[in-house]
């Protein structure tokens, strides 16, 4: 596997690296998390401008024809500055589903808008008692003439709030959590029906509860097959792992750095702590840790984009397990090493330590994940 990043994606690390550091930086983001809508215009019409929103997407939609290698670059430099931008719900999830899924014209409709910043997207799917199983949907879509009628309830929609659309999964047929019997449709946020509480989380982020009540949606609206959209998901959740392992590396690297900027100045008995020989080590553990997420997130990445289902999620699962649990040690030194200031909202480490927290969380801890990777060791050798 080639780790080395070509020079257009160095070019594109060391831009986004930049502008993180000189335009996005920590009382700038805590103005931001406090503000009525948890997101900045003016940050996203910047990402816009540098071309980050459409990178994944087709040239012949206003796209650069990129990968999930250039998505962890992005993702790398989103964590490393803590940034509370849609771009996870809207470029990699929503954007990627309507990428991979959709026909032509609702590329040529959506795309596009998504590159240039205009229209915010969300994916709608998890709904409660599903924890991390992504077939249990019971929100259903009712055929009803011309169009479909759906109804049901969402949870923790990323970004749900700040959506001008919503690509929602509906159950069409088959059992609560049948794989077949999946569809997917466009709705707008704003469609007489649709209830959004939009709050703010933990880590600073914006998530929401969405319920529909008889949304009327047209057919047109369609993403993909009826019945058929549990694969496209599904790969969806994939490359939203992918991006979510980046998003990890890059801040724990910022743990790191915080941490030794830290013992470097913090003195004690006269001395800086960093000159304790147990504080190097636990600094060191640390590095290694990050490192070895760092291999990992390349791993889901180069896998992302495959369609070897099989291979593909063995690798997401592998690579999630390790960078969960890399997650929080790291955090939970870093906190350790801040001492008590580690856990005030004054200090940098510690809204690091939430968001890495979070990350594990999202779309899988790293035991669920863990368990997964168990089961297909143990379905291979039977």
């Amino acid at each position: 596997m080639n780790f080395d990043l070509t020079e257009e994606q160095q070019m594109l690390n060391d831009s986004l690296r930049r502008f993180v550091a000189n335009e996005y930086g920590f009382e700038r983001r805590q103005e931001i998390i406090r503000s009525s809508s948890g997101t900045d215009k003016a940050t996203w019409s910047a990402f816009a401008e540098m071309g980050l929103l459409g990178f994944t997407f087709p040239e012949d939609f206003d796209g650069l024809g990129g990968n999930a290698i250039d998505t962890m670059v992005v993702m790398e430099n989103v964590g490393r500055g803590l940034v509370v931008e849609p771009y996870l719900a809207t470029v990699v999830l929503a954007g990627g589903l309507i990428r991979d899924a959709g026909n032509d014209a609702q590329k040529a409709d959506i795309l596009p808008g998504i590159a240039s910043g205009e229209r915010l997207l969300a994916l709608a799917h998890y709904e409660p008692g599903a924890r991390y199983n992504l077939s249990h949907v019971q929100t259903t879509a009712r055929k009803d003439g011309d169009h479909f009628l759906v109804s049901g309830q969402k949870t923790a929609v990323l970004h749900g709030g700040q959506a001008n659309q919503l690509v929602v999964s509906a159950r069409t047929s088959g059992g609560i959590s049948d794989e077949t019997g999946l569809s997917l449709f466009l709705v707008d946020a704003s469609a007489k029906g649709v209830q959004v509480e939009d709050f703010t989380t933990h880590d600073g982020h914006r998530t929401a509860e969405i319920s529909f009540n008889n949304v009327t949606v047209s057919a047109d609206n369609l993403i993909g097959t009826i019945d058929d959209a549990f694969s496209a998901i599904e790969k969806a959740v994939d490359l939203g792992i992918a991006a979510l392992c980046a998003e990890a590396v890059g801040a724990m690297e910022a743990m790191n750095a915080a941490t030794l900027e830290y013992i470097k100045t913090r003195k004690q008995f006269g001395v800086p702590i960093g000159k304790f020989q147990v504080l190097q080590h636990r600094m060191a553990d640390m590095f290694i840790q990050t490192e070895q997420a760092r291999t990992m997130a390349i791993l889901a990445a180069s896998e992302a984009d495959s369609n070897d289902r099989a291979s593909r999620r063995e690798a997401i699962s592998m690579a999630k397990t390790l960078v969960g649990q890399a997650a929080r040690f790291v955090g939970q030194e870093g906190v350790q090493l801040h001492g008590g200031m580690g856990v005030t909202d004054e200090m940098f480490a510690a809204h690091l330590f939430k968001r890495l927290t979070l990350i594990n969380l999202l779309f899988g801890d790293a035991d669920h994940h863990l368990a997964k990777v168990s089961d297909g060791l143990l379905a291979r050798t039977a």
